[in-house]
């Protein structure tokens, strides 16, 4: 069971989202722009050092003509565009394809790879693998080392002004070449994982953001219809009142006691509504926590019917004390209800939720008979990114391989003060026949009962009861 996949943050069609995120349109060109001008300051600098001080008899004329290229192209940009332009994906590849180019004519027009500055044509094949997707990155490298090519073998030859030409040993010049080469490609590679894992971090820790607040928003509205029951409780009994004194003063007028009678019967139907509700009081406590039973089963009810069997195992360590009464943080809702879904998903039928204490530690352990974790993606449970496996098939429909629902899971109830743990209940080289019956998957979740614990109720106060 390829179990980290599990994207989805919730239950069936109404707790499931997916986070999508282009970062396409996110280069700002001023950037861009700034990084051009201080190559320009550099190649200036350099031609200028080169031709005056260290007498190279170099094409000052073609040489600045280059340059002002660069500063021709930023000139242009600050006065056309704004200076919020965000460029896209093509957009960026032209900027750093020029750029390319541009150091390339330099390299033409002084040596070529004899010249120690061609290293410097690494930069927007770099930037590019970290500002652009993986295509386009390519394509950027590959334009690279194409004009290396050509420079390492067209180019004019750098000379002193006393006529003398500077010119490195041929194995020191195929050497200089395959070091950019292997540079463009390395950090390329580099640069584009790197930023790879940045953007996955971000897109899984939004979707973390969002899953919380959702799960604070459903929390908040509990709050509200609590509130909402116990103000209508008073302006209800009143209309009941009202009615019933109504119904007896219009004995002798049947047709308007009817309307009394209806009155008062839809207030007695308004009351029995407000009581359904399962909550009373403006500051209900079973808003803010409950005890260690009733907040496992609210994380897995929404998975009790989805064909597989979850048992409920209870139990304390020798001399704890009674079940403790713990916050009913949306953090500890929703992660918890990542790893039930998670076990519900890869489940071959049965699943165990397990939940005990001791007078130091709150633990949770949800068990399964599936397949288990993949042991070589044991230790990387909880990144945000986890891919698919090319031989995994149809065995997972709706996900894609992601692991952003265990991430979420990871990320919020760590934020609570727990420790989680993944494992597999069975040795994978075991046959069938000797697999215990829990076999699959096995996540513990540990908390420091000072963590999560609540005071005692005397000290918070009783729940307010309706009156009508």
């Amino acid at each position: 069971m390829s179990q980290p996949a599990a994207d989805h943050p919730g239950h069936g069609s109404d707790d499931t989202f997916a986070v999508r995120i282009a970062h396409s349109d996110w280069v700002r060109l001023r950037t861009l722009i700034l990084l051009r001008w201080m190559a320009v300051i550099g190649q200036s600098a350099a031609i200028v050092v080169a031709w005056k001080y260290y007498h190279v008899d170099l094409n000052v004329t073609l040489c600045l003509a280059v340059v002002g290229a660069a500063v021709a192209a930023n000139l242009i940009a600050i006065f056309i565009y704004p200076e919020n332009k965000r460029l896209t994906e093509v957009e960026a590849m032209l900027t750093l394809l020029f750029d390319t180019t541009q150091l390339a004519l330099l390299l033409y027009l002084t040596g070529g790879l004899n010249n120690p500055f061609a290293l410097l044509i690494l930069a927007p094949a770099t930037i590019a693998a970290t500002a652009l997707q993986t295509r386009a990155t390519a394509f950027v490298g590959i334009v690279t080392i194409a004009w290396v090519s050509v420079v390492a073998f067209y180019h004019i030859p750098l000379r002193m002004q006393d006529g003398s030409t500077v010119v490195v040993p041929n194995v020191f010049g195929f050497g200089f070449w395959l070091a950019i080469v292997i540079g463009v490609v390395f950090l390329g590679l580099y640069a584009r994982r790197v930023s790879s894992e940045i953007h996955s971090m971000g897109d899984a820790l939004l979707a973390t953001q969002m899953a919380l607040a959702r799960e604070q928003k459903l929390t908040d509205l509990g709050g509200v219809v609590a509130a909402a029951a116990h103000e209508l409780g008073t302006p209800l009994a009143t209309i009941k009142l009202a009615s019933a004194e109504l119904a007896d003063e219009l004995a002798d007028r049947p047709s308007l006691r009817e309307d009394a009678e209806l009155i008062r019967q839809q207030a007695d139907r308004c009351r029995d509504i407000l009581r359904s509700m399962g909550r009373a009081g403006k500051d209900d406590l079973h808003l803010r926590s409950a005890p260690l039973s009733a907040v496992v089963r609210e994380a897995a009810e929404p998975h009790l019917n989805r064909g597989k069997s979850i048992s409920f195992d209870l139990s304390d360590a020798p001399g704890s004390d009674t079940m403790p009464e713990i916050l009913r943080r949306p953090e500890i809702i929703h992660g918890l209800r990542n790893l039930v879904q998670n076990a519900v998903d890869f489940a071959s039928e049965n699943i165990w939720v397990d939940a005990g204490w001791s007078n130091n530690e709150v633990f949770v352990r949800i068990a399964d008979d599936g397949q288990g974790f993949p042991p070589q993606l044991i230790g990387r449970i909880g990144d945000p990114i986890l891919r698919r496996r090319r031989d995994d098939g149809g065995a997972r429909p709706g996900y894609e391989g992601m692991g952003l629902g265990l991430f979420i899971a990871k990320t919020l109830l760590e934020r609570t003060g727990a420790r989680l743990d993944f494992k597999n209940g069975t040795d994978p080289f075991l046959s069938e026949d000797e697999h215990p019956a829990r076999s699959g998957a096995l996540v513990d979740v540990v908390w420091p009962r000072s963590a999560i614990e609540t005071q005692a109720r005397s000290e918070l106060g009783e729940n307010r009861q309706i009156q009508i």
